[in-house]
């Protein structure tokens, strides 16, 4: 069978595989349930064609074990992209995710208001904590779909801060739309003594164990 010039037909991201046995054509899609620009990034810069498609409904955590809450709400959101897609094509993929910041075995979520912000991050600083993501990803193969989860945990260490650095920090507003009060990768970042694990995790997508995780199912996210 004549191969396709996949940049002359095909949208970017789109991958084009093979069926050599049956010498059919599939396209790949690839779509994330997040609606968060950190999670984009990650994946662009691994080099993953992909669109957005953010999750919508209420978050409802209904396990108290950081790393079942979090498989469980990265399925959910997944879910819930799936249930709108009335015409997927075999090979779609669907990635969700979600993050938990967790302190002496409590799940921190987001921050419902700026005192909650800051209380939060006077228990975390000078001491660590534990940030786990959950990941699930939907594979849809002869009509069907398939569930693969997993999580990951990074420890995370802070030095000494103050009352004051730590308004300072909530003032600018950054934290409140993420667990645990702060991004590593924010204004915050500089209070960091150490980490434990994998960074990435901590910003919202553990990438590397991912492509791992897709490898061993027989899947590579870049084509």
């Amino acid at each position: 069978m004549e191969r396709v010039n996949e940049s002359s037909c095909i949208p970017k991201r789109y991958k084009v595989y093979y069926d050599r046995k049956e010498e059919e054509i599939f396209m790949r899609k690839i779509i994330l349930a997040s609606a968060s620009p950190r999670r984009k990034e990650l994946l662009e810069r691994a080099g993953v064609d992909f669109e957005v498609l953010p999750a919508s409904g209420d978050e409802n955590r209904i396990s108290d074990n950081p790393g079942e809450a979090v498989k469980q709400l990265a399925s959910d959101k997944a879910a819930s992209v799936i249930r709108t897609m009335k015409d997927s094509a075999d090979g779609t993929i669907v990635i969700g995710s979600d993050t938990v910041v967790v302190f002496e075995n409590v799940i921190l979520g987001k921050p419902h208001d700026t005192e909650d912000a800051v209380n939060t991050l006077k228990k975390l600083q000078a001491n660590t904590h534990q940030v786990y993501t959950g990941v699930s990803v939907w594979e849809k193969k002869e009509k069907v779909w398939t569930e693969h989860t997993f999580y990951e945990s990074t420890d995370v260490t802070f030095y000494p801060v103050s009352d004051e650095e730590i308004r300072e920090y909530v003032a600018t507003g950054e934290p409140m739309d993420k667990a645990g009060s702060y991004g590593i990768q924010g204004l915050f970042g500089i209070y960091v003594k150490g980490i434990n694990g994998d960074y990435n995790n901590v910003v919202g997508l553990p990438v590397a164990r991912l492509f791992y995780e897709m490898k061993k199912s027989g899947i590579n996210l870049r084509g």
